[in-house]
């Protein structure tokens, strides 16, 4: 669906990529308006910094934890929700026997935690982890959607191929030798739109409504008043092309 487009402000949706099952973003704007509106206002406001693809490690964490404060400072907080299944089993007395007293158990299962939870949304930050973190969170929002817990859900991930491209040209005018700018965000069975798309379009979500927010080349710190070089917004040198690579290195150095 494309509620997202009727909802979300011109200037979001210039920066950010949004997919959704089940007119996600029109549920939101509708019943909970103070949360769209905190929603609207986190991507707003949120860059990627060039040392978040650049800086050693800057891949893996520091973007979202800055992402998840963002949610924190508005009182979505981290939850679980785990499953407990009470049995209880009563014998009934035969001719005069007294009653007994019933034989009760207890089953805890543990579930998975959100990232961000608040009023009946539940929203998770996925931007460079393992690709079957999306089964997990897509499966924890369908669970607790027929459990009447949520109204829908919200994932925050990231888009792939621009964003490969974005970092290798950084990391190449940072100086990066070439082997190691190719290597940022060089792994694909990480958590992206691309995985993303088709676990919706199968349905994996159930019936839960989910909106879908993916940073991309258009969400790094300055694109949108242009001053990142044109070159690296967009990227118009296949990362295979070798000789291409080395000759931008040695522009950016020189």
């Amino acid at each position: 669906t494309f509620s997202y487009k009727q909802v979300i402000p011109e200037r979001v949706l210039d920066r950010w990529e949004f997919r959704e099952v089940r007119n996600a973003a029109a549920i939101l704007h509708a019943t909970n308006r103070r949360r769209f509106d905190e929603l609207v206002e986190i991507l707003d406001s949120f860059e990627i910094l060039t040392s978040d693809l650049v800086t050693p490690g800057g891949q893996e964490s520091d973007l979202a934890a800055r992402l998840n404060s963002k949610f924190r400072d508005k009182g979505w907080r981290e939850a679980r929700t785990d499953t407990v299944i009470q049995l209880k089993l009563q014998r009934f007395p035969y001719q005069g026997e007294p009653r007994e007293e019933p034989f009760e158990t207890e089953v805890v299962n543990p579930g998975y935690k959100v990232d961000n939870f608040v009023d009946r949304i539940a929203s998770d930050v996925e931007w460079n982890a393992k690709d079957g973190n999306l089964d997990r969170d897509l499966g924890a929002y369908r669970f607790i959607y027929e459990a009447g817990l949520i109204d829908l859900g919200i994932l925050v991930t990231r888009t792939q191929q621009d964003l490969r491209e974005l970092g290798r040209q950084l990391g190449l005018q940072a100086g990066m030798p070439l082997d190691k700018a190719k290597k940022i965000l060089g792994t694909t069975t990480t958590t992206n739109l691309d995985k993303l798309q088709p676990r919706l379009t199968r349905g994996d979500s159930g019936g839960c409504p989910v909106l879908v927010a993916a940073m991309c080349a258009r969400t790094l710190e300055g694109a949108a008043t242009q001053t990142v070089p044109p070159t690296v917004v967009v990227p118009d040198v296949s990362i295979e092309d070798e000789g291409a690579i080395e000759a931008e290195r040695l522009l950016a150095e020189g």
